[in-house]
């Protein structure tokens, strides 16, 4: 099996995980300490047990951040299969380096696919992510000129 393969295979679980957890209203990582996973599903990927483990621990900033650029959707308003695809993205995104920002988009639209309930789920997913993307450039942007140097020649007194 295909590093790419397996981790779109860790991602899906990943989902059924957050999806779970959501609708039983139980912490990821007390869900992934009992072992509890879906019934009958084999031992969870790592990168899926990283995935859910991220996800939980930058929970707040990843909401803070769709809140802030999902138009006329509240967080709470979403399905939470879409609402589970985006947080699991937005992590990827922010905190992944080593996957890149279309990877993580693409693979949420096709998850959107699979899992969504409504034919919309991936269009949503795609135009979400798509200003997720816009403002962790912006947020990348900014910190880089902010640790910017004041340039050669130049000094602080004036």
């Amino acid at each position: 099996m295909g590093r790419r393969h397996e981790r779109s295979e860790a991602r899906k679980r990943a989902i059924e995980v957050l999806y779970t957890c959501e609708m039983n209203r139980i912490a990821p990582t007390e869900l992934l300490r009992d072992e509890q996973y879906i019934l009958g599903a084999e031992a969870l990927p790592e990168y899926a047990k990283m995935l859910v483990r991220g996800v939980e621990e930058h929970g707040e900033e990843i909401d803070a951040k769709l809140a802030s650029i999902s138009e006329n959707w509240a967080l709470p308003r979403m399905p939470i299969i879409d609402r589970s695809i985006l947080r699991l993205a937005t992590f990827e995104i922010f905190y992944m380096d080593a996957v890149p920002i279309s990877v993580s988009i693409n693979e949420a639209v096709e998850l959107a696919k699979e899992f969504g309930g409504e034919d919309e789920s991936p269009r949503f997913v795609n135009g979400v992510l798509g200003r997720i993307a816009l403002l962790m450039r912006e947020e990348t942007a900014q910190k880089e000129n902010e640790e910017s140097p004041l340039g050669e020649g130049r000094s602080e007194e004036c």
